[in-house]
């Protein structure tokens, strides 16, 4: 039996009829020959690995009244067919009518009364050249309470094969079950938890006091500091720059705008979701920023920033200040004792949508994350996952409930996430199915009605955009204008 951390509960209290908050990977395959049977397959491979997939064995048990964090236990009753579903989109098998059925079944929460994953072996995709005997998917999902980014990528390189002819692994499916615990068990325990959490608030406090010493000290965010400080104008200005000269030629740090501005898919969101994605060559964007010296990070925001900034002009709705973005920052180090748990923090960033040109957007990216960066450094935005451990569910629930009506109300924290997760750098296979391409499934939530998530698989960069289906109705326009703005990058350096 295990506990779940702070961070871990905080995802399951944030959902609720309409925000389902798992996380998901979508995986498009070859099929090895005409007679091979993918769910036949997929099903006996994931029965082969259960003892490696501890996030698929483990079902919830709630403390009453809240009082707690609730606990993993090893499932008494796990029920494989329970989880692995069968699914098929009708001919002509496009990869749109894809898209729509992957947007209808990630729209639904998960039950709690079962381990929270489900996974669907997707039939009837058309043919490819590359792919003469035809195609099918996996769509994984897993709460988010599980698995965060990073370890739903190791989790589904566990769940596949590193070579087309891979033998079963070792104890194939062996593992032991657990008998759930008495209700005197867990009360006893959240009243012990009750004891020592004031004592390990202040242990808390004295690593972030230490940890904003020590970022003063840092070379990086002194230098934000100055920056800032040097492009200050007005009274203010003047008196933090006394003795000082201004360098006019600086450009100074491009800050995220607090509130961020409003657009059309910051609102409260409904149960409804529509998915889209594309897919880039990896050599392609690294060609877009290697003249400007700039990361695939640097690029995939940057493109993110222009595909918005034309998506929202076509709808007269660009704001003149620039969006805001949370980009997800994960904190593991793989020295975890527990790598199946949330280990993610985030910082925002200014997205460049007031630049015109896609060089210059390019730039401006550059600079908006290396501030967010420094602006990382110089908090205790690591701690943030120990400061959730603090509360108890109840309240929890409370500050998700509350931070939603903010967000709805126009008190908006940040425009939409951008995500890029590295991925594997060499294919990967399912009883000899090749895997061509690895997309991202994210979630949205009140306020924020978009996700823009890519993922490097083998050579690829793969796009998945979610959103509410009622606030962006279109979502395959913005996929192909990110599509577009990377393109653009990559011929302009090349």
């Amino acid at each position: 039996m295990q506990q779940l951390s702070g961070l871990d509960a905080a995802f399951l209290a944030a959902e609720d009829e309409h925000q389902a908050l798992h996380i998901s990977q979508l995986v498009v395959l070859d099929r090895p020959d005409p007679d091979f049977q993918p769910f036949t397959a997929w099903r006996r491979q994931l029965a082969d690995r259960l003892h490696l997939l501890e996030p698929l064995r483990r079902r919830l048990v709630e403390v009453p009244l809240g009082l707690d964090h609730p606990y993993w236990i090893s499932d008494p009753d796990f029920d494989l067919d329970f989880h692995v579903r069968h699914s098929a989109v009708p001919p002509p098998g496009t990869d749109e009518q894809l898209d729509t059925l992957v947007g209808r079944l990630i729209a639904g929460p998960m039950d709690r009364d079962h381990p929270l994953w489900v996974s669907h072996v997707i039939e009837g995709l058309a043919p490819t050249e590359e792919s003469p005997h035809g195609r099918f998917a996996l769509l994984t999902m897993v709460h988010h309470a599980a698995v965060d980014g990073a370890s739903g990528a190791e989790l589904l390189t566990l769940m596949l094969d590193d070579s087309p002819d891979a033998e079963r692994p070792a104890d194939a499916g062996a593992w032991r079950p657990e008998d759930p615990p008495s209700t005197v068990d867990v009360l006893g325990r959240a009243a012990w938890h009750g004891v020592t959490r004031p004592g390990r608030a202040l242990l808390l406090a004295a690593r972030a006091g230490q940890q904003l010493a020590a970022a003063t000290r840092q070379p990086a965010v002194i230098d934000l500091a100055d920056r800032v400080r040097r492009s200050l104008r007005g009274p203010v200005g003047e008196v933090l720059n006394l003795g000082r000269e201004r360098d006019p030629d600086a450009d100074p740090p491009r800050l995220p705008a607090a509130p961020a501005p409003a657009t059309p898919f910051n609102a409260a969101i409904s149960r409804y979701r529509r998915f889209a994605r594309r897919s880039v060559p990896l050599a392609d964007v690294k060609a877009a920023g290697k003249e400007h010296e700039a990361t695939v990070n640097d690029v995939v925001v940057a493109a993110c920033a222009g595909a918005l900034r034309t998506y929202l002009l076509e709808h007269g709705a660009l704001p003149d200040q620039p969006l805001t973005a949370l980009i997800p920052v994960s904190l593991r180090t793989g020295e975890e004792p527990d790598m199946w748990t949330n280990r993610v923090s985030g910082t925002v960033a200014s997205l460049p949508t007031d630049v015109a040109d896609p060089r210059e957007r390019l730039t401006a990216a550059h600079r908006s994350l290396k501030t967010a960066k420094a602006v990382f450094a110089a908090t205790p935005a690591a701690l943030a996952p120990d400061g959730v451990e603090l509360g108890t569910p109840a309240i929890t629930t409370l500050i998700s409930r509350a931070t939603t009506r903010w967000a709805t109300n126009g008190v908006l924290p940040f425009n939409v996430i951008v995500s890029n997760v590295p991925g594997p750098k060499e294919p990967l296979y399912m009883a000899g199915a090749r895997a061509r391409h690895y997309y991202p499934v994210s979630a949205i939530a009140d306020g924020q009605g978009l996700n823009m998530t890519v993922q490097s698989y083998a050579g690829f960069v793969d796009v998945g955009l979610v959103a509410d289906a009622e606030l962006v109705p279109d979502l395959p326009r913005l996929a192909d204008l990110v599509v577009a703005e990377l393109e653009v990058l990559a011929q302009a350096d090349s």
